[in-house]
């Protein structure tokens, strides 16, 4: 699609209001799924934040990684095992999940967002105290291993991070302060409670679905907007169940600890958080 210079120029212009609404203010992208394996979206999402970062708002990147995780597992002779759509998680996968977030996956991350022109520096959630966790548990008493529940959030290292211009890449393993061990940490959350932390304007999950939609099966049943109050009744209703749980919890949590919005967006649209930050448009299912 070739666009003239006025259209451009128009395009920009429209910007202009939300580059001022966001200036200054910070926003935290849980970045995972398609958008982290698929080329050509990784490449708009790495631009995207580099964008945002040079016309002054504060980025935060929390990411996961899944399928590094479960590829370098297979390469060690170990299977996957999920417990209640949790990655089980010993003592051996923990090395590995440590090795793959905070190595590969985040040092990747910080790679790519120099050579688009932006200064990232990558934290692990054990740096400065950043995330401290406790073993996950829930009330069946459910075994997931080395999985944690955070507990604390010194958000200091990434608001130094920020203040010196640079873009926090965040990996989410965290210290154990119940055991003399490290805990994988479910990416989705551990965004959420930076986000509260850092008094974040904006979250931003992206993840494979288009959003909360009202029939799982039909993805035109989106749901744009929706008020923290009225998701207890969604719940009820079957409307939102499975996987999505969790993401809206987060969500929930965020909004209603500060944070003024947060999105459930499509990481499979290249260049959704521009379109949800800088344009009237929006994607995915937003909360306020």
């Amino acid at each position: 699609m070739n666009f003239d210079a006025e259209t451009k120029a128009n395009i920009l212009v429209e910007a202009l209001p939300y580059i001022q609404e966001y200036y200054g203010q910070t926003v935290v992208v849980k970045y995972g799924g398609n958008a982290m394996i698929n080329e050509e979206l990784k490449d708009a999402v790495i631009h995207d934040i580099v964008l945002l970062s040079l016309v002054g708002v504060k980025v935060v990147v929390v990411h996961g990684g899944g399928p590094e995780i479960s590829e370098m597992l297979k390469k060690t002779g170990k299977e996957s095992k999920f417990v209640k759509g949790l990655r089980y998680t010993d003592r051996e996968t923990m090395d590995i999940v440590q090795m793959v977030l905070c190595g590969k996956v985040n040092k990747d991350l910080v790679t790519l967002l120099s050579k688009a022109g932006g200064k990232g520096v990558g934290l692990g959630g054990m740096d400065g105290g950043l995330f401290k966790a406790k073993r996950l548990t829930d009330e069946e008493g459910t075994d997931f291993g080395y999985v944690g529940d955070i507990v604390e959030v010194n958000p200091q290292p990434v608001i130094d991070t920020l203040s010196k211009g640079y873009i926090p890449v965040v990996s989410t393993v965290a210290e154990g302060i119940d055991a003399d061990t490290n805990y994988n940490i479910n990416a989705d959350t551990a965004a959420a409670k930076l986000a509260i932390a850092l008094g974040a304007k904006k979250l931003i999950l992206l993840t494979d679905v288009r959003g909360l939609l009202r029939d799982p099966k039909d993805e035109e049943t989106l749901i744009h907007k929706l008020k923290v109050s009225e998701v207890p009744a969604l719940i009820k209703e079957g409307i939102i169940s499975g996987g999505m749980i969790p993401k809206v919890d987060c969500c929930v949590e965020a909004v209603r600890k500060g944070v003024e919005r947060a999105n459930i967006q499509d990481g499979r649209v290249p260049h959704s958080i521009l379109i949800e930050l800088l344009s009237k448009v929006g994607v995915g299912t937003m909360f306020n």
